[in-house]
């Protein structure tokens, strides 16, 4: 029974930051190349961060019902702000001696976004996708609240009957799962930030002319 929890809260975790992925990604993207929806995508993800977990699925089950879906929207919605952020800042950031560049190089705005900047933005956009993986193992504990089952349901029962053996459970099953999300990623993030230095660093030494030359 608790291990199918853990997997559980596991399932509605990985789908909402999947999906927070699969919208958050193009968000930022187009808040980048596009000024004039950028203040309404950026300020949209703000405001939703600003809501309480709670009340966020509350308000969603008024419309959607209980169960896993309403709890993985949820998530989405919180999780937005900085996949959306992380990735408008880091294409945003580029050295603009960079993009001229790939302009002069006869790259298209398209070509060269998905080629060049995307690539070099990439671990700034990691570290946001890693901010939201964390904080959905966390948030999803409030899905038990609007049917959605997960870890949270073995802490609110615990809670509930006064079993400190059940809420210990259930609070060390979350912090083992965030600890592990977040030692795993920081990892790849690391490695990622150090391609990254090696790459930019390899780049301008290949750009230097040699008096005389």
């Amino acid at each position: 029974m608790n291990l199918s929890m853990v997997l559980e809260h596991l399932y509605i975790v990985l789908a909402s930051v999947l999906l927070t992925i699969l919208i958050g990604l193009p968000l930022g993207i187009l808040a980048y190349m596009k000024k004039s929806v950028r203040s309404v995508i950026l300020w949209t993800a703000d405001i939703l961060q600003t809501i309480p977990a709670l009340a966020l699925l509350g308000i969603l089950m008024v419309f959607l019902g209980a169960g896993k879906p309403t709890v993985i929207i949820g998530l989405i919605l919180y999780s937005l702000l900085p996949v959306v952020h992380n990735t408008y800042l880091g294409l945003n950031n580029i050295d603009p001696a960079v993009k001229e560049v790939a302009t002069g190089m006869g790259m298209s705005r398209w070509y060269r976004l998905i080629h060049v900047e995307i690539p070099i933005a990439f671990p700034v956009i990691f570290t946001g996708i890693r901010i939201a993986t964390v904080t959905a193992v966390g948030v999803a504990v409030f899905g038990t609240f609007v049917g959605g089952g997960g870890l949270g349901s073995i802490i609110y029962q615990g809670i509930r009957i006064e079993n400190m053996r059940m809420i210990l459970f259930g609070t060390l099953s979350l912090m083992i799962m965030a600890v592990l999300f977040d030692s795993v990623m920081a990892a790849i993030e690391k490695r990622l930030n150090r391609h990254e230095s090696t790459t930019s660093n390899t780049s301008n030494k290949s750009s230097e002319v040699e008096p005389g030359a």
